[in-house]
C-alpha cells in the first residue's frame, strides 16, 4: 500500500483534487531511510509524570512541565513526550504546563502542529496554569484550606504586584500547621519563586513568621542572621545574634515591600524601621506595609 509512493515520489502532490487539500507541487522528493530506531540512547526527561487512577474513568497519565520562558523547540519535545508515553503505557496522556508570566502562558497554550496547516497530523495543545488563570490568595484562612493550591498560586504569581500579600497569607497559614506539613511547603515555595524580590520576601517571612520551624530554609536564614550578628560585633551570644539577624531581615523586608509597591520611603521612615529591634512591632509594620497607601502609614496608631 505504500511502495507506490516510493516508486513515484511526485504521486502525493498529484492527489490534490482527490484529497481536496492545497498540496504543494514538489520540485524534488527524496526517499529517506525508513528505520526510526534510536541508534544510541537519547536522554529525554519530563519534569513530573503522574498516573491518575479513577474508579469511574480509568487511568490517565499527566506529564507536567515547568516553563519559564518561550522556547520554540519545546512543542516538538512535548509532542515526543506525549506520543512516547502513549506508546509505552497505552494510556490517555495529558500535558500540563506551569508558567509564571502571562506572555509565556499564552504562548504555551497555543496549539502547535507537526504538519502544515492543511494537514496538522499531530497537534500539541497543553493545559496551562499561570498568573492568567490561577487565583490570587491573600486571605490566610483561604490559604490554610488548601496549602498546595496556595503554594501554586504564590509560585505562578511571583511577578505580581500583590506577591507580598500572597506570601504573607501563606506564611500566616503555615503557623497553624504541624512542622512536617509546613516544611515541604516552605521549601517548594522557596524553590518555585524565580523572581529575586519574591524570593527575598519569602525568606524574610520564613525567618519572622516561621522562626520556630527547623526546615532547611529557615535554618539557612537563621545561620545568615547569626553570621550578620557576629560580623557587626554582636558578641553577647547566639541568642542575641539570632535576634539581631531576624530584626535586620524584618526591617529589610518592610522597606522592600514598600519600595516594590512603588511607595516613596523617606529617610526618617527608613531610619526608624532599621533602628527597631522589637520583633512584634516589626511584624505589625510588615503586615501594614502590604496594604498602606504611604510609607508613613505603617506607624499608624503608635
Amino acid at each position: 500500500m505504500h511502495h507506490i509512493f516510493r516508486h513515484d515520489v511526485h504521486l502525493f502532490s498529484r492527489l490534490k483534487d482527490v484529497l481536496e487539500l492545497p498540496l504543494p507541487a514538489a520540485v524534488e522528493a527524496v526517499v529517506l531511510p525508513n528505520d526510526l530506531t534510536e541508534t544510541r540512547p537519547v536522554e529525554r526527561r519530563v519534569d513530573t509524570l503522574l498516573r491518575l487512577d479513577s474508579a469511574k474513568d480509568g487511568s490517565l497519565l499527566l506529564a507536567i512541565e515547568a516553563q519559564g520562558k518561550k522556547d520554540p523547540s519545546k512543542p516538538a519535545s512535548w509532542a515526543y513526550y506525549v506520543s512516547y508515553l502513549w506508546t509505552k503505557y497505552g494510556l490517555p496522556t495529558a500535558l500540563l504546563v506551569v508558567c509564571q508570566d502571562r506572555a509565556t502562558a499564552e504562548w504555551a497554550a497555543r496549539p502547535v502542529a507537526s504538519g502544515p496547516a492543511y494537514m496538522p497530523t499531530l497537534s500539541v495543545q497543553p493545559i496551562v496554569v499561570g498568573p492568567h488563570n490561577m487565583p490570587v490568595i491573600t486571605d490566610p484562612v483561604k490559604a490554610g484550606e488548601d496549602l498546595a493550591l496556595a503554594t501554586l498560586s504564590a509560585i505562578t504569581h511571583a511577578g505580581d504586584p500583590d506577591i507580598g500579600a500572597i506570601l504573607k497569607a501563606l506564611s500566616t497559614a503555615l503557623r497553624d500547621v504541624p512542622e512536617n506539613v509546613a516544611d515541604p511547603i516552605i521549601e517548594f515555595t522557596a524553590q518555585g519563586l524565580s523572581k529575586r524580590t519574591a524570593q527575598d520576601l519569602w525568606r524574610t517571612l520564613v525567618a519572622v513568621d516561621l522562626s520556630f520551624y527547623k526546615s532547611y530554609l529557615s535554618e539557612e536564614i537563621r545561620d545568615e542572621g547569626r553570621a550578620e550578628g557576629r560580623a557587626e560585633g554582636q558578641a553577647e551570644g547566639r541568642a542575641e545574634g539570632q535576634a539581631e539577624g531576624r530584626a535586620q531581615a524584618s526591617a529589610a523586608a518592610i522597606l522592600l515591600v514598600l519600595e516594590q509597591r512603588g511607595l516613596d520611603v523617606p529617610d526618617d521612615v527608613r531610619d526608624r524601621v532599621n533602628g527597631c529591634d522589637d520583633p512584634d512591632l516589626l511584624r505589625s509594620w510588615l503586615v501594614r506595609a502590604l496594604t498602606v497607601s504611604s510609607a508613613e502609614e505603617i506607624f499608624a496608631d503608635e
